[in-house]
């Protein structure tokens, strides 16, 4: 009986030597998406990119010599309050740091109390620019902000598609797509291009025949209509106004980044549909191969839009991070988030060098005609 004793020590003592880690912590990482409601169809992906993230760095040994990363994930069920009471929920069980959102009217109820405990959030959707100073410097953004966005598919629609007089309809419930709105104004106007009329609906409307009606009659006849909106909205409206003979061109940013504006009207009628998103879509860089392999191996399936790679993105960003730091401490990890620089993610390069904290990346503009989705350009924003 002894010797099996001494057998079983000497194994577990073996064992130690080899792994330092053996029994260490889990770095714990939370996870904020909204997997029901109107944000669901970019919110899953991106979790899933996220959950893809982990399960390839686990695989490979994990962090900081043996420590595996586990990813808790809340639904914030594209509601406000939710958001909130997830991020409490979270921060409860000793999560060293967030992602989450591809809005920042989730972000807002939910990050602050991240920023409250010291520990970072990462958002791996939401583009509001002025996110990180809203904050506090425990945000960071893996995306561009609206303002590039906004920017990128106006200067399309006035140089590529020849738009002189446009119509903008706005989701005037959420700050997103006000935002994305404002600025695409804002650029189209220092391009000369000419505001026939503006139109408004609020999330979970589902019938637009009142705004159809005067954008039929707006004098003078619009070339194109930029639709702000988040994913639900985005299928329906696109399917009303082509069931109602209207063909000119809609356009839009990462909202319209889903499938249901595919699926909702029907492949003849998705056409001439054009949007700005980040960038990965028929990009032939090692990183974007790679993780395309590796999220059909995992799922079945391609990436299902932009916010499969930005999940993804957020989980590397925030690994590299703390390999950098040599610690999974939240204060070691906000200052070695902030000092990122070149880091090449799936949807482009990551550099903190602006003063407001939003990485400078190319912006893809898409197409889509009969239901086909087909990279137009990479736009690139002026240094700032």
């Amino acid at each position: 009986m002894k010797k099996c004793v001494k057998l079983v020590v000497m194994v577990l003592m073996s064992m130690a030597l080899v792994s330092p880690c053996f029994g260490a912590e889990p770095i714990k990482i939370g996870a904020l998406y909204s997997l029901t409601g109107g944000m669901s169809s970019i919110d899953t992906p991106s979790l899933r990119g996220a959950q893809l993230a982990v399960k390839l760095i686990n695989e490979k040994g994990g962090l900081l010599d043996g420590r595996m990363i586990e990813l808790i994930s809340v639904d914030a069920k594209t509601d406000q309050k939710a958001a909130a009471i997830g991020a409490k929920k979270l921060l409860s069980k000793g999560v060293i740091a967030g992602i989450g959102h591809s809005d920042p009217a989730f972000v807002l109820p939910s990050a602050p109390r991240f920023q409250k405990k010291g520990i970072p959030f990462v958002t791996s959707g939401a583009t509001l620019p002025t996110l990180p100073k809203m904050i506090g410097d425990c945000m960071f953004m893996v995306p561009f902000g609206d303002d590039d966005q906004s920017f990128a598919i106006a200067d399309y629609s006035f140089k590529s598609l020849g738009v002189k007089n446009f119509v903008v309809w706005t989701d005037n419930s959420m700050d997103f797509t006000k935002t994305l709105s404002r600025f695409y104004k804002q650029r189209a106007k220092e391009l000369g291009m000419n505001l026939v009329l503006e139109d408004f609906f609020m999330m979970g409307d589902k019938d637009f025949s009142a705004q159809i009606a005067r954008l039929k009659n707006a004098s003078p006849k619009p070339d194109a209509i930029f639709i702000s909106s988040i994913p639900n909205e985005a299928g329906l409206t696109t399917k009303q106004i082509r069931e109602n003979g209207l063909t000119l061109p809609i356009v839009s940013g990462d909202g319209f980044d889903t499938e249901l504006i595919v699926s909702v009207p029907g492949k003849e009628l998705a056409n001439d549909i054009y949007f700005s998103t980040h960038t990965y879509r028929a990009d032939s860089r090692p990183e974007v191969t790679e993780f395309v392999e590796n999220y059909k191996k995992e799922y079945g399936v391609p990436p299902e839009n932009a916010f499969a790679p930005l999940g993804y993105d957020a989980i590397d960003l925030i690994a590299d991070a703390i390999t950098r730091a040599g610690s999974a401490d939240p204060k070691a990890l906000k200052e070695s988030l902030a000092k990122t620089m070149g880091f090449k993610a799936v949807t482009g390069e990551i550099s903190y060098t602006r003063p407001s904290g939003v990485p400078v990346k190319g912006v893809s503009i898409i197409s889509v005609k009969k239901g086909e989705y087909n990279v137009e350009e990479v736009w690139f924003p002026e240094s700032k």
